[in-house]
């Protein structure tokens, strides 16, 4: 019985391990998020799209917004955990507090979402495939699938979605301005609506625009976006 286990796990993991391999080529056809917007009635509203079909303001405002330090961890931003749990530096800038780019796009394409006791279950295997995904993808297809699988309102998943839909135009024709306020709606993309542009989407956009402008020269974020 215990043998039966543990060959179930080892065929469980390497089909894990396959199946993230094979994202480095190709999108994931559907994530259990997606599924569950359906399921909720939300509805699906999604299209990948390629690298170079996304505007580098869109990429640099990623980064800017949700990620600072992106192109430099391995996956765990560990000063920015330490942090969060400690109540008394509890910041609300930060788009999932503590969650890196890559730790948001292991959860968004392999794993659930969720609070409670169901976020603590998470856990091991978000760090399992945040470390898969940094060894086998490398940067700018995390950022790639991380733009395209990401929840950017109620049933619109990618930024080439939430493109069509608040600004009537392919996601490689964002302005500046248009790419901080989509990302500035991801920590609760339901409730933070980019149109009609809700006030927290408003300040958040303008704090984004002011880190981009920060950021934009650094080396290793210009690699990674261009």
């Amino acid at each position: 019985m215990i043998r039966k286990f543990f060959k179930t796990i080892l065929v469980l993991l390497l089909i894990s391990i396959a199946y993230t391999i094979v994202c480095r080529w190709i999108m994931p056809p559907i994530t259990i998020t997606q599924l569950g917007s359906l399921f909720a009635g939300n509805g699906l509203r999604r299209d990948y799209v390629s690298w170079d079909e996304i505007s580098s303001n869109a990429k640099l405002a990623a980064i800017a917004g949700e990620d600072q330090l992106f192109p430099e961890h391995g996956g765990f931003d560990w000063s920015a955990i330490e942090k969060s749990l400690d109540t008394r530096h509890k910041n609300r800038i930060r788009g999932a507090a503590a969650s890196t780019i890559s730790q948001q796009t292991a959860k968004n394409v392999f794993l659930w979402q969720g609070e409670g006791i169901m976020k603590y279950v998470r856990k091991a295997p978000e760090f399992f495939y945040t470390k898969m995904i940094e060894w086998f993808w490398g940067k700018k297809r995390i950022l790639c699938v991380y733009l395209n699988t990401i929840e950017m309102g109620k049933g619109v998943y990618g930024i080439e979605a939430a493109s069509q839909k608040y600004f009537h135009h392919s996601a490689k024709y964002l302005t500046r301005k248009e790419a901080a306020m989509i990302i500035a709606c991801l920590p609760n993309p339901k409730v933070f609506t980019v149109l009609p542009e809700s006030r927290f989407v408003r300040w958040k956009s303008n704090w984004i625009l002011r880190q981009m402008n920060n950021i934009q020269s650094d080396t290793d974020i210009r690699k990674i976006i261009n």
